[in-house]
């Protein structure tokens, strides 16, 4: 009997040895495995347009679908998306739930703890834009002293409100006047407050201003980038190295190929330069 015993545990840890490597295994071969099964499937939250969203016959469509659809041609396999809630999808890519994800992430050094990042596709700061016949605000080496006494339409409690009360607090610290906040509810009433000449400027996202730009580009100029910015990428498990390779190695070769920059203009209106590398913000 002691002899029995003495043994169950070494057999245990082996079956137990041999479950964990064969979890690993799976984990680690991901690329095998979606090549082998003939599709990759990928966590969305389509409700980031104009990124990723969903039309009116509920396809999912947008620039980062476009993209995939690149990724997918490349492996010999189909995207099969599964849609869920934003706040769901790193949970789902990290218990193997998923291949890959495919909602837009802003590339920060504490999600790049649990998981690893592709090479950028996008960049998210704010702007200046501007009634195209208005020329006091001079594009060149934008800065917030340019924007003293202006009045800004922006949505109510949203980045770039909260950052034009930090503009404010600098320009009081340096005796000039302030931005008048002119605060609405949508993206359309911003743009109406500046066609109306209620506000001198609109303070949005580069996308945001980029599809009105789309809509209007006779009407309106923007005039700069202000504020801190981050990437705009992807992300795999941090084990999932030669997939996430092949995925970057896609995306890095559409903007050689000026594809990228095509796919940004037609959802985006506005065009990035990307890294490749080194993208990762310090801790």
């Amino acid at each position: 009997m002691k002899k029995t015993f003495s043994g169950f545990p070494l057999v245990l840890a082996a079956m137990t040895l041999g479950v964990g490597l064969h979890a690993s295994t799976s984990l680690a071969d991901t690329l095998d495995d979606v090549k082998a099964r003939g599709t990759l499937v990928v966590a969305i939250d389509p409700t980031f347009a104009p990124y990723e969203y969903t039309d009116d016959s509920g396809a999912i469509t947008g620039y980062t679908p476009a993209i995939m659809a690149q990724v997918a041609k490349t492996l010999g396999v189909k995207v099969e998306y599964q849609k869920m809630a934003f706040s769901g999808i790193i949970p789902a890519l990290i218990s193997g739930s998923v291949d890959a994800e495919g909602s837009s992430l802003n590339v920060t050094a504490e999600r790049a703890g649990k998981v690893l990042f592709v090479a950028p596709f996008g960049k998210s700061v704010n702007a200046v834009m501007t009634r195209a016949d208005d020329k006091r605000i001079d594009p060149t080496g934008l800065k917030v002293e340019s924007l003293a006494g202006l009045s800004a339409a922006v949505k109510t409690t949203s980045a770039p409100e909260q950052l034009v009360k930090q503009f404010n607090v600098e320009l009081k610290s340096k005796g000039l006047a302030p931005i008048k906040i002119v605060g609405v509810d949508s993206v359309d009433q911003t743009l109406s407050a500046l066609m109306t000449r209620r506000a001198d400027f609109i303070l949005d996202d580069i996308t945001v201003l980029g599809s009105l730009l789309k809509q209007h580009p006779d009407n309106l100029r923007q005039v700069g980038e202000l504020g801190t910015s981050q990437w705009i990428s992807w992300a795999t498990r941090k084990d999932d190295t030669r997939l996430n390779k092949v995925i970057s190695d896609q995306i890095i070769a559409m903007q050689s190929s000026g594809e990228l920059q095509k796919l940004q203009q037609q959802y985006l209106g506005v065009t990035f330069d990307l890294p490749s590398h080194d993208f990762i913000p310090a801790k």
